[in-house]
């Protein structure tokens, strides 16, 4: 796999004015080489700095965001895998668009499964696709900009970063809950 890292890195390099396009062309294929998108956006601070990293891994994964949609739309059988994946890691749990948002930064969570949750929350594709821009937002810029950071921090510090994620989740999700019960009691 890093043999594969490091070609992809050299390409890029190589590549010139070109290189920012085949960055983003890496996010659109990304899930057929299995890169996580952690990985990527990191890469993306290494080869590109902070600022173009960033912008070129956010109009990555919105694409990719729209692909998928787009994806599911034409082949229901794509979106009824995907449906039964979800079903079995998460269940029937709803949440709020703000938890899916901090989902997204969290780097071992499914970015699809992610995009699906968008989707079953959201009205249109319009909708769909101002929540996915948004909530790619943060990790493209989390990860560009710590990228070294994150790779060499030590093991005890990267579970404590998840712990944290965690517990603003879970926050967030008690949150929407009080905020929903002093809706339905104002009724």
């Amino acid at each position: 796999m890093s043999e594969l890292e490091q070609a992809i890195e050299q390409l890029i390099k190589q590549a010139g004015w070109l290189g920012p396009f085949l960055f983003i062309l890496l996010h659109l294929l990304r899930p057929f080489f299995l890169l996580p998108v952690a990985a990527l956006c990191m890469a993306g601070g290494y080869l590109f700095g902070f600022l173009e990293g960033s912008f070129y891994s956010i109009v990555g994964l919105s694409l990719m965001s729209a692909a998928f949609y787009k994806l599911v739309d034409l082949f229901p059988f794509v979106r009824q895998r995907m449906m039964n994946a979800k079903r079995k890691i998460a269940g029937e749990r709803k949440m709020t668009v703000s938890q899916v948002m901090i989902l997204r930064i969290m780097p071992l969570v499914h970015f699809h499964l992610i995009s699906l949750y968008l989707m079953d929350m959201t009205k249109s594709y319009r909708e769909y696709m101002q929540y996915s821009i948004l909530g790619v937002m943060m990790p493209s810029m989390v990860y560009t900009a710590f990228g070294q950071v994150i790779e060499e921090m030590a093991w005890y510090m990267s579970v404590l970063f998840l712990a944290g994620l965690f517990v603003v989740y879970g926050l967030l999700g008690k949150l929407n809950k009080k905020c929903s019960w002093m809706a339905d009691k104002n009724l």
